[in-house]
């Protein structure tokens, strides 16, 4: 491709919107443009970068079994109205009614419609296990699209799903899916780690999530250093050490005068006590029933921990208005002594003595409560946010915390969805079963943005060989010398007979306007042709390192053909 041709142009400046770096370099490198909030156009560079992921997908889904389809984007409501999931995902999901009032939905995510697929033309053992996938545009109404591609309400996913005849079966799908992955995201050059993970709205018994490390990634990895844990946030384990049980004499309870304090860190300097001494109240409302959640001061409720828990549909945080009925006093002053709904406590509240909690009345807390003395709770639970304080839930060692941007889940459905849609077949022996069904996505474009935060430096992105729109650039310093160009003509024609995707900047720019570019996208090799091409002689740099070696031209060549095999 001729640069002068290319449907490209490159920035020195983004809007200030664009937080994460990926974001700023998409935009920067010509690679998307936004068209409404969460929604963005892939220009001609980008979507060859979307491509090559979708290739390698592709090829490491159909080495494992898996056979590719296409389903609609506009679905019927039916099949997720019988699943619950209509109303489980909220207004998250874009909703629609065609010209008959008859409601339709853009896809989320589509376990419903590949099982109602599967259930038409599925009837025997003889025709599992069966591994279908398709990738796809999805569609998810966002509360606050960010970060670019990274958080989209319209975004590019590879979706699958394994259908078994038994758990045994489905084990087996899981981890052809399982080495899959780990075989995409090596050949995407991804830096992951793989990690426990909650199965949020899709369901099932366990999941796993491949995690890259980010500072703007939105999840939380939680990890051992020790041993193999790591789980996402929501899914890690918080153990209660009993050697930290209060032993102490217990008081008697005292009412203090709190005036607008209302926070712990005013509760904590006005009382002169610290923040492990204090329990926050949380009200939820849970469905339609209001509970209380108790956790220590200095601790943050786990909400995915919490809807676990109570196996609820829907859950929030009151709004004032009913946390001043139940409790009878402002928002800040809530307490568990003579609270008349369901108690919630987390595990850490068990071993406390002597709590400092709001007292249900407008600025007032209570001083040395106790449980069973003072107030009775319903159950306890792990329902906290993992620190770096805790231990490893496995084997008891010091554990790191990082950010996260996820980039596949694997999830073992089990029956959740096929029994709901009534998805069965026929066994060895006659009988009727349903099948036991496995679900497995890569955010596609999400991807693109985790490899850029992973693969850039302050010139812009530096893209591994695999994915890289381009893979060589051939930069005449002078394009209107006719020694030069005529010399970059001949490489390019000989790269483009080798099948190797090449660029050649034929435009009339400063040299340092070129190089400038050709580092901000990012194209792995840089064949520089200036002064000394009369001589046959040209510089070969790999973008990723700094060292230019002056070459001739089959020695260029032979160089460019090494660096592309070995990636």
């Amino acid at each position: 491709m001729y640069m002068s041709k290319m449907f490209l142009q490159t920035r020195k400046e983004v809007q200030s919107e664009a937080e994460a770096l990926s974001h700023q370099l998409m935009i920067r490198a010509g690679l998307i443009r936004k068209i409404a909030s969460g929604v963005y156009s892939y220009l001609p560079l980008g979507y060859k970068v979307i491509r090559k992921i979708e290739n390698i997908i592709r090829e490491e889904m159909n080495n494992a079994g898996a056979q590719e389809l296409l389903m609609p984007t506009l679905l019927p409501a039916e099949p997720y109205q019988q699943t619950g999931r209509w109303e489980i995902y909220g207004p998250l999901m874009f909703r629609l009614k065609d010209r008959n009032e008859r409601d339709f939905l853009l896809g989320p995510t589509h376990e419903e419609i590949f099982t109602e697929t599967v259930k038409a033309e599925v009837k025997s053992y003889r025709q599992l296990p069966l591994n279908l996938y398709q990738i796809q545009n999805k569609y998810r109404d966002e509360l606050r699209p960010r970060f670019g591609v990274m958080r989209g309400r319209e975004f590019l996913m590879k979706d699958a799903y394994s259908f078994d005849r038994d758990q045994a079966g489905l084990d087996e799908s899981y981890m052809k899916m399982y080495d899959a992955y780990v075989n995409i995201f090596d050949r995407c050059s991804l830096d992951y780690i793989i990690v426990d993970a909650d199965s949020g709205s899709i369901g099932g018994s366990n999941s796993q999530e491949f995690m890259v490390k980010s500072d703007v990634g939105e999840d939380t990895i939680v990890y051992c250093s020790k041993c193999s844990f790591a789980a996402n946030s929501e899914k890690a384990e918080c153990k209660i050490d009993q050697s930290k049980s209060s032993t102490e004499n217990l008081l008697e309870k005292e009412k203090v005068h709190t005036p607008n304090i209302k926070t712990v860190e005013e509760l904590s300097a006005f009382i002169k006590d610290d923040s492990t001494k204090i329990v926050k109240t949380m009200i939820f409302k849970a469905d339609e029933k209001i509970v209380a959640v108790l956790i220590r001061g200095d601790r943050e409720i786990n909400e995915v921990k919490l809807y676990n828990m109570l196996g609820c549909k829907e859950l929030e945080m009151a709004d004032a208005e009913t946390v001043k009925r139940i409790t009878g006093a402002e928002v800040g002053f809530a307490g568990p002594v003579g609270l008349n709904v369901e108690i919630i406590a987390d595990l850490e509240v068990s071993q406390m003595q002597n709590i400092i909690a709001g007292a249900n009345e407008t600025d007032y807390h209570f001083k040395n409560i106790n449980l069973e003395r003072d107030f009775k709770v319903s159950k306890f639970a792990d329902v906290r946010n993992i620190t770096e304080e805790d231990s490893c839930p496995m084997c008891g060692s010091k554990i790191g915390i990082a950010q996260g941007i996820e980039v596949g889940h694997i999830f073992k459905l089990g029956t959740k969805y096929s029994k709901a849609l009534d998805c069965t077949f026929i066994d060895e022996e006659g009988k009727e079963k349903p099948m036991i069904m496995g679900c497995y996505g890569i955010g596609v474009s999400r991807a693109v943005a985790a490899i850029i935060e992973q693969n850039s430096d302050e010139n812009g992105i530096i893209w591994p060989l695999a994915i890289a729109p381009y893979k060589v650039i051939i930069v005449p310093v002078m394009a209107s010398d006719e020694t030069q160009f005529n010399l970059a003509e001949k490489i390019y024609n000989d790269l483009l007979s080798r099948g190797i995707d090449t660029i050649l900047d034929d435009r009339d720019e400063r040299a340092g306007v070129k190089f400038k570019d050709a580092d901000l996208i990012g194209i792995p090799i840089r064949i520089t042709i200036g002064k000394k091409a009369g001589e046959g002689i040209v510089e070969f740099k790999q973008r990723k390192s700094k060292e230019v070696i002056e070459v001739g031209l089959e020695e260029c060549i032979k160089r460019i053909i090494e660096v592309i095999a070995m990636n």
